[in-house]
């Protein structure tokens, strides 16, 4: 059980052979502290949920996908550009590698959301969705379709501010994850992810009206968000599945 590797805003190793690229565009990142026994049942085995200061968090991440590609092939105009939110934890593994747990990912569009579920078991779920930019303010609006609980939704709005030209730690650990946890076929395994440094501007949340969060199973923490980040977005690599996670980690 290796100790959990460092937080980088850069990440550590090139994906010279990607099985996935796209790009990710106009991402909010809305976040909640939470207490790390209230989401260790939801982790997948082998990994806990890695903390920051002795707490974890719950991120709620509205964003545009954009021109999803196989390998080096160009990114599909239509198919694969489309707008998602998702519900996601923070994790590490044994071999301490951190990353992110997804609980949820409305996606906008089905054949995406079919070919996530059954392809790499991750749990996509088709919703109507857009993305509305006006001046400094951005809107993301999602209604699930299907599979349940239909009617689960979240609009969120928020008004972009100055760059961050030196993110805090926090800011960091919420946004530098370099791969995700997630149950495959041969069990759970680490899929790691290579983009550039991310752009990350303050912003301010005007409007938030959710119930995905509860819908992934995670408790309330009955406090508003203790981080709200904009970014216009990055063009990503994802690598192939990487050394199952067996063991279980030590927590961080």
């Amino acid at each position: 059980m290796q100790k959990p590797s460092a937080v980088t805003p850069d990440a550590p190793a090139a994906i010279r052979s990607p099985l996935l690229t796209q790009e990710w565009l106009d991402l909010a990142f809305v976040h909640w502290a939470v207490e790390p026994a209230a989401v260790a049942g939801l982790m997948p085995r082998g990994t806990v949920p890695d903390t920051h200061d002795g707490v974890t968090y719950v991120g709620l991440v509205a964003f545009r996908m954009h021109r999803v590609g196989w390998f080096r092939l160009p990114g599909v105009p239509y198919l694969g550009s489309f707008p998602e939110t998702n519900v996601r934890l923070y994790s590490v593994d044994a071999h301490g590698r951190r990353g992110v747990v997804f609980r949820s990912m409305d996606a906008s569009r089905l054949i995406p959301v079919v070919l996530g579920r059954v392809g790499f078991r991750l749990p996509y779920l088709w919703s109507r969705m857009t993305v509305r930019s006006v001046g400094d303010t951005v809107t993301y609006i999602s209604s699930r379709r299907w599979p349940g609980p239909r009617g689960a939704h979240s609009r969120i709005t928020l008004r972009t501010g100055e760059r961050i030209h030196e993110p805090t730690a926090l800011e960091h650990f919420l946004t530098a994850r370099w791969g995700m946890h997630n149950v495959f076929f041969g069990g759970a395994a680490y899929l790691p992810n290579h983009h550039p440094r991310w752009p990350l501007h303050r912003a301010r949340l005007l409007a938030c009206d959710e119930d995905l969060v509860a819908s992934a199973g995670i408790p309330a923490t009955g406090e508003g968000p203790v981080s709200v980040l904009y970014s216009p977005g990055v063009p990503v690599r994802l690598g192939r599945p990487a050394l199952p996670v067996s063991a279980a980690p030590a927590a961080p």
